[in-house]
């Protein structure tokens, strides 16, 4: 199966970069990432911000999204700033 997953990441601090990891499950992968930097493409994918939205004031929204392959099933992405 095949998938786009858009991803927003609300700053509840003003930062200055972040990450989000996602665990996929076995036999899933990453195939495509937009506005975002992705370590990997299998089990624990870090998505790091990219130049142009990296820095936000609290409460500001940024999104980045990637396509994948296999079951989405039971993902949750972890937020924190860096």
């Amino acid at each position: 199966m095949r998938a786009a997953a858009p991803v927003t990441h609300r700053a509840s601090l003003p930062t200055n970069g972040w990450n989000v990891s996602v665990a996929l499950p076995g036999g899933a992968s990453v195939t495509n990432t937009w506005s975002a930097t992705a370590s990997g493409s299998t089990g624990t994918v870090r998505f790091t911000n990219v130049d142009y939205n990296g820095r936000l004031g609290a409460g500001q929204v940024t999104e980045f999204g990637f396509q994948g392959n296999g079951s989405a099933s039971g993902l949750t992405p972890t937020c924190t700033a860096s």
